[in-house]
């Protein structure tokens, strides 16, 4: 997607792991759909994993922007270890001592796991 300028609403580090693919504008409200980039989580390295989609999609509500309600979609990944069967997905709570991503939206990440 090209650049939207929606990108600078999200916290430090979200871009190393999410793509913005889709900004839905209407007239009270702005949802931003952040997809996890295929980028093998740092712990499974070195073992045969296929990316196979995506967990169901989390709807959290950010702060209001010019007096629209923002959302943002966010869709994390989950890949199969081609040896083990076994499937896999990213721990938000090592990325966030590893990478400049804001502890706050980490912590969020991490709580999304729940679901």
């Amino acid at each position: 997607m090209q650049t939207s300028g929606f990108e600078l609403l999200l916290p430090d580090g979200v871009l190393d792991y999410f793509e913005i693919t889709q900004v839905d504008q209407k007239e009270k409200e702005i949802s931003i759909v952040l997809e996890e980039r295929n980028i093998i989580p740092e712990e499974y390295q070195g073992r045969k994993l296929e990316s196979k989609g995506f967990y169901e999609d989390s709807k959290v509500q950010d702060f209001p922007l010019r007096g629209k309600a923002v959302f943002l979609i966010v869709r994390r990944r989950r890949w199969i270890d081609k040896e083990t069967g076994d499937i896999v997905f990213r721990h938000w709570e090592l990325v966030a001592k590893g990478t400049r991503m804001t502890q706050e939206f980490a912590t969020f990440l991490k709580g999304l796991s729940r679901y």
